[in-house]
């Protein structure tokens, strides 16, 4: 038999999330966000739960070729928009959309020859400090594109730093509401965190949205809050089984570098599992894992392919019984990979991307 190692994707919990977003964003036409192949769910597995929005964002030209062969006809975005000039010529004949964020962009597009004109997302850094263009130079930016033959419709756009935690977004959207205010267009803002964390200051001001991690069930804003307080579910969950059982006696130790050391005779169940999967081999002895549903910890250093957990809180569990990694566990209980990765010192995020592609995965769908 396969190894009994196994990621879900649920469309149903997609569909979910997507219409539970839109609760938060009202009128706000929606990007639903799929770079890094979805957050490592799969664009061919999101793409049909999620084709109810009105565009699709993401960064590389491949992944845009991958949902147009969907048979997706409306919007897609590129977010970080064109890296070469001849980037321009698929962005023609894919009707593609792309960010503006520099100078050397607008002159791609200035010298690009094409019947199609483009339709352009002008990016203003109104403090994240990564892309975009200064306060002071971005109407000379808007002016620029206003005039040239092979542009459009220019949105202006700007990315939130502090959505997330205690700073806000008060600052960032003096600054663009200061620099935009008299220009035409629409205009995109929220990511998710702004999204579900600050609906009443941005109630109207933003023609787009472009959620990505609340999408897939994650919660922006954990530690502050948790995928459930959202009412976000789990597209992603990654499930083993037990393969052994140890009987240890107090002192003896559990796996490489012997890190930890049983107090007390201490049952413990070895779970298929390890650092070439995608689990976080940082992740520190304590970490949550549910076996038959029941909350379990992490024992040890996490090795290639194999975990330790205590059974203590699961004196039934044996061979065979079902392990929950993060996500939803057939027994019911949900584990939120939020809470796993902080435990492991990092974001649901990575751990979604970080999914090996030695896991077999299998979509759920109820339609």
């Amino acid at each position: 038999m396969p190894r009994p190692i196994l990621a879900t994707i649920d469309r149903r919990h997609l569909r979910h999330n997507l219409a539970r977003l839109r609760q938060f964003t009202g009128d706000a036409k929606v990007w639903a966000v799929v770079k890094a192949d979805a957050y490592g769910h799969g664009i061919e597995r999101v793409f049909e739960a999620l084709r109810s929005t009105e565009g699709f964002a993401l960064l590389d030209l491949t992944e845009a070729e991958r949902v147009r062969a969907l048979g997706w006809r409306g919007p897609i975005l590129l977010l970080e928009g064109c890296f070469e000039a001849r980037d321009l010529e698929l962005c023609s004949r894919l009707d593609l959309w792309h960010v503006v964020h520099c100078t050397e962009q607008i002159e791609m597009l200035a010298a690009h020859k094409s019947a199609r004109q483009q339709r352009v997302f002008l990016k203003l850094n109104s403090g994240m400090n990564r892309l975009g263009f200064a306060p002071e130079r971005y109407r000379a930016a808007w002016v620029r594109l206003q005039a040239l033959p092979q542009v459009d419709d220019i949105c202006h756009s700007t990315h939130f730093s502090d959505a997330d935690g205690p700073p806000g977004i008060a600052a960032q959207m003096a600054v663009f509401d200061r620099i935009t205010a008299d220009l035409p267009g629409e205009r995109c803002l929220s990511n998710s965190a702004a999204a579900l964390r600050h609906v009443q200051s941005l109630q109207g001001r933003s023609d787009w949205v472009r959620p990505g991690v609340a999408l897939y069930g994650g919660a922006p804003d954990h530690l502050a809050s948790d995928a459930g307080a959202w009412d976000l579910r789990p597209a992603m969950s990654l499930h083993s089984r037990l393969v052994a059982t140890q009987e240890l006696r107090a002192g003896d130790t559990v796996g490489y570098g012997s890190t930890f050391a049983a107090e007390q005779p201490l049952r413990i169940g070895v779970v298929a599992c390890g650092y070439a999967d995608g689990y976080p081999r940082h992740a520190p002895t304590g970490t949550p894992v549910l076996v038959e549903g029941q909350r379990c910890r992490l024992l040890g250093r996490v090795s290639m392919d194999l975990i330790t957990v205590d059974l203590s809180t699961a004196p039934q569990a044996g061979i065979g019984s079902e392990v929950t990694l993060w996500g939803q566990a057939a027994a019911g209980p949900c584990l939120p990979i939020d809470e796993v990765a902080a435990a492991a010192g990092t974001i649901g995020y990575e751990l979604m991307c970080a999914l090996a592609p030695r896991v077999p995965v299998q979509v759920l769908d109820d339609l």
